[in-house]
């Protein structure tokens, strides 16, 4: 109320002055040319400054707004450390909502007792809606990721979240069921998930839920697997045997490179798709492969295809093993001797135990 009331102190005083010309100034009340022109001129004058106040009040409250919208969306989406637990860390993400910073992606790194794990996913559409999904999977997952000791229980807790946050918004958007659900409140709402579990030797287990697939930088890059993913979370439930899926191992200097659909759907004014593979082995091929570099890479190479913003919100997260750094000159030996170096990784854990 205050704040109203200082707003309009001024357009009221500069009224009070227009009309304190008009009915109190002889010249005002003239009727030759030269009066009606000094008349029309202070009136404009007094338009001009209420409009140019109104302005300025209006850019003000825009920016507190996009200031505490700021703020509340690094809450939801917190900015990642740029290191966990020894590897290095990076995300960046791009809003098809002209003005916001998060859409419907999600993203999160925990450093568990269990190992680093990681989740990404893809909600349907986006706006305040997707970002109440985002809201109800990203909680899920923090506290799960440290309850829950197997990869597969942390992704059923996601799955529960869901059903009850969907279930929720069905009611308060159906008010006339009287606070029982509708017979099919969410058939169309479903959430991609990706849960990564990196343990202390780079082991990489992981769970997909119709989520696309991360990409292995080595010299080049590739996809982490070719395995077929799990249905998206919401309109079916999760089978009773959810299997781990193995991946093999993340090794010193390289990195993986989590991304949502939005990115590699992207299409040029031809309709051609964006090469996400191709932008990923061109940052990769000088080493040792930045994080952040990566992104800005890709993010770069992405609005130049599109000449626009995406139509769809984009994420990206990459994480690179530096638990042992491996000097640039040697990382192209690194890569071509996998196969022993994991075979030597094992002997040296024999050799501990």
């Amino acid at each position: 109320m205050i704040r109203l009331g200082r707003s309009l102190a001024l357009p009221a005083v500069w009224g009070a002055v227009a009309i304190t010309y008009k009915l109190a100034c002889p010249l005002a009340q003239e009727e030759g040319m030269g009066a009606r022109i000094v008349s029309s001129a202070v009136f404009f004058a007094v338009g001009t400054a209420l409009i140019c106040h109104a302005r300025r009040a209006l850019l003000r409250e825009l920016r507190q707004m996009r200031e505490v919208a700021g703020a509340a969306q690094n809450v939801l989406l917190r900015p990642l450390p740029p290191r966990v637990e020894g590897l290095a860390v990076a995300a960046g993400r791009l809003s098809a909502s002209r003005g916001a910073t998060v859409g419907g992606d999600l993203y999160e790194v925990a450093a568990t007792e269990h190992g680093v794990r990681v989740v990404m996913g893809d909600v349907r559409g986006h706006g305040l809606a997707a970002l109440a999904t985002v809201a109800a999977v990203l909680g899920s997952f923090r506290e799960a990721a440290h309850d829950e000791p197997e990869l597969p229980m942390v992704l059923r807790r996601l799955e529960r979240a869901l059903g009850r946050h969907l279930r929720e918004r069905a009611r308060a958007e159906h008010p006339a069921c009287g606070g029982d659900p509708p017979e099919t409140p969410v058939a169309e709402e479903f959430v991609t998930v990706l849960l990564l579990e990196i343990d202390r030797d780079g082991r990489i287990s992981a769970l997909n839920c119709g989520h696309p697939w991360p990409h292995l930088l080595s010299g080049t890059a590739r996809p982490l697997t070719d395995s077929d993913p799990l249905p998206p979370l919401g309109p079916f439930p999760l089978p009773a045997d959810l299997p781990v899926l193995r991946c093999g191992r993340l090794l010193p200097g390289e990195a993986l490179v989590l991304h949502t659909d939005g990115i590699e759907d992207a299409r040029d004014a031809a309709g051609e798709f964006f090469p996400l593979r191709a932008a990923l082995t061109e940052a990769a091929r000088v080493p040792p492969v930045s994080p952040q570099g990566v992104i800005r890479a890709v993010y770069d190479r992405l609005l130049r295809h599109t000449g626009r913003l995406p139509s769809d919100d984009t994420a990206l997260l990459v994480l690179r093993n530096d638990r042992t750094r491996v000097p640039p000159q040697q990382r192209e030996t690194a890569c071509a001797a996998r196969p022993a170096m994991e075979l030597s990784g094992r002997r040296r854990d024999e050799r501990r135990r």
